[in-house]
């Protein structure tokens, strides 16, 4: 990828030729895993979701920013790394909003986002409120650039055209499609997302039995994965992810999961019968047959009540957004499950960032 901000922006840090990039990933999890995983690259360019950018005021003109590689500011004027429905977008956004002073006024940060659909949002952060001055220009901003816009300020949210994108991903021979809403959690990169979740598809394809799903968030993975099971119980601590999640379950026509808002701490009460949830009142669990739980914490891994519950699976899917916590849950499965198969997602280039897949099987004494 060609970048003129190479080793000033501190966007990107890892900067050999892809190949080598991916070498260096691999290297490090192999000094943590003694099994070679599958690897799955990432397109070189074009492959972010999202970006947040600083917008700096200057007599030159307005410029995006990026947090630099010696510390301070760094004015920039495009990002290849962004989707390409992004990148098109960032310079038609800042031209139009040079010559609109009610919309550059105060304004000091833009949020994108998109997918592989090429639906994107912009939501235009201020430090001031936005009064019906700016909501007449930002409508036309709107319908000038066809961008759903929103514009945020302290307790202010409005919103143009929509404040979610629609996403469709082809998975195998089918289109499922998400609903991709303003400041929640989506995976990053569209591209190697996918990859993700036909590894999912083809290493839990034989399990049988139902699936506990642990942090679905939107359902990215839940969908997908509910081809494979009887029935699905998801769990996600987000009251917004939850929403999105029964809204894609809904526009995707699937009928057997189970979409509810617990944290992984009380999924593991409620599984000991040591706590009764009115979030569990229409939902039986004795009448699940659960063999498999798919995983995809936080940084933070799972807390030693989550990794005790999800030893007395017979089957389980862990994906890992951090290498660290990924050993450290997977040393303290190691006395009951044996990993079965690994890989490793590049969706991060030019970083040292590492998402990674682990699947382990409890070991027949």
């Amino acid at each position: 990828m060609n970048c003129a901000y190479f080793g000033i922006c501190g966007s990107c840090t890892l900067y050999p030729e892809y190949q080598r990039q991916l070498e260096i990933k691999v290297e490090k999890f192999s000094s943590l895993f003694a099994k070679k995983p599958q690897v799955f690259p990432s397109p070189q360019s074009h492959f972010r979701a999202r970006g947040e950018f600083g917008i700096l005021h200057q007599e030159g003109g307005l410029s995006y920013t990026m947090y630099g590689m010696r510390g301070g500011k760094v004015a920039i004027q495009e990002c290849p790394i962004m989707l390409q429905p992004i990148f098109t977008a960032m310079p038609k956004l800042m031209g139009y909003l040079q010559k609109d002073r009610l919309l550059l006024d105060k304004l000091f940060r833009i949020d994108f986002l998109s997918g592989l659909s090429g639906e994107t949002l912009a939501t235009l952060v201020y430090h001031k409120k936005l009064d019906e001055k700016w909501v007449k220009s930002a409508k036309e901003l709107h319908q000038e650039l066809g961008l759903h816009i929103i514009g945020r300020s302290r307790g202010q949210k409005i919103a143009f055209g929509q404040e979610y994108i629609t996403e469709e991903l082809l998975i195998g021979d089918r289109a499922y499609r998400y609903r991709h809403y303003e400041g929640s959690f989506t995976q990053p990169n569209p591209y190697v997302n996918i990859k993700m979740i036909q590894w999912v598809l083809e290493q839990s394809k034989d399990f049988g039995g139902d699936l506990l799903e642990l942090y679905c968030g939107a359902g990215n993975f839940t969908l997908p994965l509910a081809q494979n099971f009887g029935k699905v119980l998801a769990t996600e601590v987000s009251k917004s992810s939850i929403k999105a999640a029964k809204e894609n379950r809904a526009m995707n026509g699937i009928k057997n999961i189970e979409f509810v808002r617990l944290s992984a701490e009380e999924v593991a009460e409620a599984l000991r019968g040591e706590r009764a949830f009115r979030r569990l009142a229409d939902i039986d669990l004795k009448a699940y047959d659960f063999r498999t739980v798919f995983v995809d914490p936080p940084r933070c891994g799972l807390d030693s009540a989550t990794r005790g519950v999800v030893k007395e699976f017979e089957n389980i899917v862990y994906i890992s957004c951090n290498l660290n916590t990924l050993k450290r849950d997977v040393e303290a499965l190691e006395d009951t499950h044996e990993i079965v198969d690994l890989a490793i997602f590049d969706q991060f280039p030019y970083t040292r960032h590492l998402e990674s897949g682990v699947v382990l099987k409890k070991i027949k004494r």
